[in-house]
């Protein structure tokens, strides 16, 4: 199964969803012979096109009815009941369309049956919010992800008249999602691009730790010249994505501690979870030497790393903070040689091979049992490695 990260540092809407989905490399064949289903009087058009500097696909979909077509809840459901498309689908595209028509009825003052929706109950964004569905379930995207949104500033035209921004009803579907205004004085996050984050975005976030394989990027309506009017979409394997992985350094700094007690605290921290452990030597106060403690961990470890610290060394205080890192995507392969495997990290950056490195340890503990140099045995599992890729 496979994750989306949305980038919406330019806002979002209905089309720009749909076209960084499309982006990822959907047939739009496919797309508009799915979208035909639903039998709506649309046309849809879709063409690359660029915002300041950056590409991205653009997605229109022409409404051919001469006048816009003002549509209850109870219509919308109809149609989506009558299609053609899986359950899931029908389920999700249902449960946007209940969110938004229940933020429209509560700013508006009346019921969730007697609303109608205007320009977010258009037959446009019938495509929206169900090709969103039918896309998610083709690309086997099962967990939304998004950074905070950026809402614009400013006036916007609707059939209710002159709105602020955020208008009243996009607001009200954000209720609890982190949210800001910078840079546009425009409405930056449309109504129907709302119900569709909050109801499938997981978790709205700042950019985590991720390991991708694809970018697609939707353009939006407007060209800005402030900053690319662009959606991006990442998008990779569920199992390599972990929005909880914030990394953290914990520092102290030791001027009355022995080295054998700060030696043995590496093995403490490492099973309490820590990535890395250092000791770095400083000048205090008074020109007093002695000793950084860092260590590196992510952020589910650090209380008990800090109870560690104090505990186990005779420090006072600590520092904490989050540190951004990039980390290369990772496999492992075995290699056999003395009668051992021996495990091989091979990193890659962009699905390419940029370092293969035979595991420290699994050296070391075959240099003792074979009484060879470890340099000796990482130059043989090296040599094994190659040699094994070599052969047909």
């Amino acid at each position: 199964m496979k994750y989306i990260y949305f980038d919406a540092s330019a806002g979002l809407s209905g089309d720009m969803i749909l076209g960084a989905l499309l982006d990822l490399g959907v047939s739009s064949s496919l797309f508009r012979k799915k979208m035909a289903e639903l039998k709506l009087p649309v046309e849809i058009q879709l063409k690359e096109t660029k915002r300041a500097t950056l590409r991205g696909l653009k997605v229109d979909v022409l409404v051919k009815a001469k006048k816009t077509v003002e549509r209850k809840r109870s219509d919308i459901e109809d149609i989506i009941k009558k299609s053609r498309f899986s359950s899931s689908v029908k389920k999700n595209a249902s449960a946007i369309f209940k969110k938004l028509f229940e933020a429209e009825a509560r700013v508006h003052g009346y019921s969730v049956n007697e609303a109608h929706l205007h320009e977010a109950g258009a037959d446009d964004a019938i495509v929206d919010i169900v090709g969103c569905c039918f896309l998610a379930e083709t690309l086997e995207i099962s967990e939304f992800y998004c950074s905070p949104l950026n809402l614009g500033q400013g006036w916007v035209k609707s059939s209710h008249g002159r709105l602020p921004v955020p208008a009243p009803a996009v607001a009200e579907l954000l209720k609890g999602i982190p949210v800001y205004s910078a840079w546009i004085k425009a409405e930056l996050v449309t109504p129907t691009g709302a119900a569709i984050v909050s109801t499938l975005v997981k978790k709205f976030i700042p950019l985590p730790e991720l390991s991708y394989e694809k970018i697609g990027c939707g353009a939006g309506t407007r060209n800005f010249r402030e900053l690319p009017n662009i959606l991006r979409a990442f998008y990779g394997n569920k199992k390599e994505f972990n929005a909880e992985r914030k990394v953290y350094i914990i520092e102290a700094n030791i001027d009355d501690s022995s080295p054998q007690v700060l030696a043995a605290f590496f093995d403490t921290a490492f099973k309490l979870g820590a990535q890395d452990v250092f000791l770095t030597p400083i000048l205090m106060k008074k020109a007093r030497l002695a000793t950084k403690l860092t260590v590196l961990a992510e952020i589910d470890k650090i209380d008990s790393l800090i109870s560690a610290v104090f505990k186990e060394t005779s420090s006072i205080g600590v520092r904490y903070f989050p540190v951004e890192r990039r980390v290369l995507q990772r496999k492992i392969e075995k290699v056999g040689i003395l009668g051992e495997k021996v495990a091989i990290k091979i990193s890659y950056q962009e699905g390419k091979e940029v370092n293969i490195q035979p595991e420290f340890s699994d050296c070391v503990r075959l240099a003792k049992k074979s009484d060879l140099p470890v340099k000796e045995i990482m130059q043989l599992v090296l040599k094994e490695f190659y040699k094994k890729r070599e052969k047909p």
